[in-house]
């Protein structure tokens, strides 16, 4: 048996007012996708955006958070081939122009309704439904931040930063990250937790058998306190509905809080050295209670206190999201 490895993406774009995905037409006159062998040394990624520029033509943006695997098997000489190909999703303008390659006779830009009727083999369609779906979340995550970006305008006397710091990671996360507030680093650069404390949750995330980029990382309030202050009551009852709403379009399994003022926020939990590494669901959604590494940063004797909490949330992980 042998293993073939090739990468490439589903490709959106908002034409005649609606959400349209890109389909190559084979001379068998089935729909395909722009997809081909990774090279060697070419990344996952690499492969796709090549591959991309060979079959349409198209220079796309990728949004990397979004992956979707396909696995099928066919045969070549009488060998068993087993193929895993990393979809990607990617966007484009409208107006952009499709210039086809040798390999396909032509192409379709539908939306879709018209994509389930017309696409072959089931993998696809689940890759597109997917793709779907992640679009719908960034649409509501766009309009969101849109409207939670305008709080320092509409209330008098604001003291925090006028910049938002959006959260950051995939909108298909299984486990969440929510901590206080952003730093200067991170209000300076526009992304949350890229700082000391940013590298020592990044280790943490590591060793809980996580990629950063397939969680989702934010904070109860994400406008910069001066001097790193903590945030007023009034100022997290402003920002509250925004962070639940964050949740609610995500959807994780597990939000992992970080620090007091996340944990109090989130689940009335006040008292995080009392209740740090310890679990409590509400709904659907178990909330995981681990220091803020602000706190390991200042204190290096917490952390080890984190590394025994990561510890507990590898396992947690594993148990509700294998």
């Amino acid at each position: 048996m042998r293993f073939e490895y090739s990468a490439g993406a589903a490709i959106c774009s908002y034409r005649d007012g609606s959400r349209r995905f890109l389909f190559l037409v084979r001379e068998d006159g089935r729909l395909d996708l722009p997809k081909g062998k990774i090279e060697k040394k070419e990344s996952a990624e690499e492969a796709a955006i090549r591959e991309i520029r060979e079959e349409s033509g198209l220079a796309v943006r990728f949004d990397t958070a979004f992956r979707y695997g396909v696995d099928y098997w066919y045969a070549f000489k009488g060998e068993k081939v087993k193929k895993h190909v990393t979809m990607f999703l990617a966007e484009v303008d409208g107006s952009a122009k499709v210039k086809i390659s040798w390999e396909h006779k032509g192409y379709e830009w539908l939306d879709y309704k018209s994509a389930m009727e017309k696409l072959p083999y089931e993998q696809w369609k689940g890759l597109i439904t997917a793709a779907n779906e992640y679009m719908d979340k960034k649409e509501q995550m766009e309009t969101l931040n849109e409207e939670y970006a305008k709080i320092p305008g509409r209330n008098k006397g604001w003291s925090l930063s006028g910049r938002l710091v959006k959260g950051e990671g995939s909108l298909d996360a299984k486990v969440m990250f929510v901590g206080q507030a952003p730093g200067a680093n991170e209000e300076k650069e526009g992304r949350p937790f890229i700082g000391i404390s940013g590298r020592l949750l990044d280790r943490l995330i590591a060793s809980a058998g996580l990629k950063r980029e397939a969680c989702y990382i934010t904070s109860v309030v994400q406008f910069f306190p001066p001097r790193n202050r903590i945030p007023t009551d009034e100022e997290i009852a402003l920002c509250k509905s925004f962070i639940l709403a964050q949740i609610e379009i995500i959807k994780p399994r597990i939000v992992v809080l970080l620090g007091s003022v996340a944990a109090k926020t989130l689940v009335g939990a006040d008292r995080i050295m009392k209740n740090h590494g310890t679990c409590m669901k509400r709904g659907n959604v178990v909330y995981f209670l681990s220091l803020h590494p602000a706190a390991a940063v200042r204190l290096k004797k917490n952390v080890p206190v984190m590394e025994r909490d990561f510890a507990k949330l590898k396992v947690l992980v594993k148990r509700i999201s294998p």
